[in-house]
């Protein structure tokens, strides 16, 4: 399956790196952006479902990153995807999350949905990104304030680097046989988001420390950052889950589907370490 790959969510933290891995392939793919700035970026946007049909005509493999504006993927993106396969997409590779189901809020009702309606698909479900402390918000507190907030409180999560991910998402498109399953990533070690602050310290040279919030606290600074009222809380239940212990597995689907060992925190620190401010 390597003809007629569109890539949505190209400019984001799993899709730019895709990208960079199909190009260094050699393999062909347009770019789904909401401005098409390059030879091969199509216009797309989620919410305007003419355009986004439009850009799969021809399409036949995509990897798809849900809309980031609203938590009503199911309503949103579903339709269009149905629309898709009657055009001819076969091969459908979905970004969703480690701490959602099948059937659950957000990606989990676009996953529901292609167990029982794509011909071919798997579902990545990542755990937290390594890059949320260095192209997310975390990385402006840190730099502002040596500060991480969360909600997580001793929760450890086993964060996975982007381009871990990245990895994945490519063999799940170009792989003979498609894998119909979902795929759990993590990286290789639980971490609290203390550890990560210690880390942080150690290699800064600066005291970084975490700060933990409750509930109703994180919900209102995810509003602050522009995401909605329902979003901001399924993300913050997120964060209650880590603090209650859920989220401290470890999977061996990334080494397992890559033939490669997932990259570790100490690594990732090492190669961002020009993102953040020193002493």
């Amino acid at each position: 399956m390597r003809d007629n790959i569109l890539v949505t969510g190209g400019r984001g933290k799993t899709g730019s790196r895709l990208i960079k891995i199909l190009s260094d392939k050699g393999i062909s793919h347009n770019v789904a952006a909401r401005v098409p700035e390059e030879e091969n970026e199509i216009a797309f946007d989620w919410l305007n479902p003419e355009m986004a049909i439009k850009a799969f005509e021809g399409v036949t493999s995509a990897y798809i990153v849900a809309p980031t504006n609203t938590s009503e993927h199911g309503k949103i993106v579903i339709p269009i995807l149905e629309r898709a396969i009657d055009l001819g997409l076969r091969r459908i590779v979905l970004l969703s999350a480690s701490a959602i189901e099948a059937g659950g809020p957000m990606m989990g009702q676009i996953h529901s949905w292609l167990i029982n309606n794509a011909p071919e698909w798997t579902v990545l479900r990542p755990t937290w990104f390594m890059q949320n402390f260095s192209e997310q918000h975390h990385v402006k507190t840190i730099n502002e304030e040596s500060k991480i907030y969360s909600a997580t409180g001793t929760g450890r999560v086993a964060f996975i680097d982007a381009q871990d991910i990245a990895r994945v998402a490519a063999d799940a498109l170009l792989s003979t046989e498609s894998w119909n399953r979902a795929v759990l990533l993590t990286g290789p070690h639980p971490l609290s988001y203390g550890d990560v602050a210690k880390k942080l310290s150690l290699a800064l040279g600066r005291n970084v420390s975490h700060h933990n919030l409750s509930y109703s606290e994180f919900v209102r600074q995810l509003q602050k950052l522009g995401l909605d009222k329902n979003y901001s809380q399924i993300l913050a239940n997120m964060d209650i889950n880590v603090a209650n212990h859920l989220e401290e597995y470890v999977s061996e689907d990334t080494e397992q589907f890559t033939g490669q060992y997932p990259n570790s925190f100490d690594d990732f620190i090492l190669r961002e370490k020009p993102t953040w401010r020193l002493k």
